[in-house]
C-alpha cells in the first residue's frame, strides 16, 4: 500500500498540471503580462489565504488538522507587505475577489468550520505548492518586472522561517502519511484536492479573460 502523501500527489497530478499549465500563468511567467496582471493575482491570493490562517487559531488543536497548522507557513502577512508595495498603502479599499476567487475562498472556510479533513486537502494543495513551484514565479517575477531579489512585491513566496525547504515538505508528507483518517475519509481528502486544483483552474481562467494577450 503506498503511503498516502503519494497517493494524494499521484491522484491530483492531472489538475495540477492542468492549473500550472494554465494560459494566464504560462503568459504572466512568460514575461508576456505586465506587472498589473500580476498584482490582480497577488490581490486574489489574498483572499484565499485569508480564509486558510483565518481558521488557523481555531484548528491548531483538531487532532486532524492541528499539526498541519504551523506558523512558518503562513502567508497573510507577507502577501499584504507585497500588496502595499504593488498597489499603495490603500491597497485595502482597492482590491477585489474574482467570482471564482469568492468560491474558493468561501470553500476553503466551510471546510474550515465543517471538515477538517477537507481543509487539510486545502492546506496541502496551497503551501506545499508554494514551497514548490512558487520559487519559479518568484524567479520570474524579480527578473521581468524588477523586484528586489525576496523583497517588496515578492515577499509572498518567500519562506525566511524554513531554512531547509526540501527537509521541511519531507516531515509535512510524513504528517500526511500520519493523518488520522480511515481510508474513506482519505478518499474524500483526494477529492477535496482535485477540486482545490479546480477551483484555482477557475481562478487562473477568470484572470485569463482579465488580462486577454491581443492577438
Amino acid at each position: 500500500m503506498d503511503a498516502f502523501s503519494t497517493v494524494i500527489r499521484v491522484a491530483s497530478h492531472e489538475q495540477h498540471t492542468e492549473a500550472e499549465t494554465s494560459t494566464f500563468m504560462s503568459d504572466l511567467l512568460g514575461g508576456r503580462l505586465g506587472v498589473d496582471a500580476y498584482t490582480r493575482y497577488t490581490e486574489q491570493l489574498w483572499f484565499v489565504y485569508r480564509a486558510l490562517e483565518d481558521a488557523a487559531e481555531s484548528l491548531k488543536d483538531d487532532p486532524v488538522a492541528g499539526p498541519f497548522i504551523q506558523p512558518e507557513l503562513m502567508r497573510v502577512a507577507e502577501i499584504e507587505r507585497d500588496l502595499a508595495h504593488l498597489v499603495g498603502p490603500d491597497w485595502r479599499e482597492s482590491v477585489t475577489a474574482l467570482p471564482a476567487t469568492r468560491a474558493y475562498a468561501d470553500r476553503v472556510a466551510r471546510c474550515a468550520a465543517e471538515w477538517p479533513g477537507g481543509y487539510v486537502a486545502h492546506h496541502y494543495t496551497r503551501y506545499l505548492g508554494d514551497l514548490s513551484g512558487g520559487q519559479i514565479i518568484r524567479d520570474k517575477a524579480e527578473r521581468t518586472w524588477g523586484f528586489e531579489r525576496k523583497g517588496d512585491g515578492v515577499r509572498f513566496y518567500v519562506f525566511s522561517d524554513i531554512s531547509n525547504p526540501a527537509a521541511f515538505k519531507r516531515t509535512y508528507r510524513e504528517l500526511l502519511d500520519a493523518i488520522v483518517a480511515d481510508d474513506l475519509e482519505k478518499q474524500r481528502i483526494i477529492d477535496e484536492c482535485k477540486r482545490a486544483f479546480d477551483f484555482n483552474g477557475a481562478v487562473f481562467r477568470e484572470l485569463g479573460e482579465q488580462f486577454p494577450l491581443s492577438a
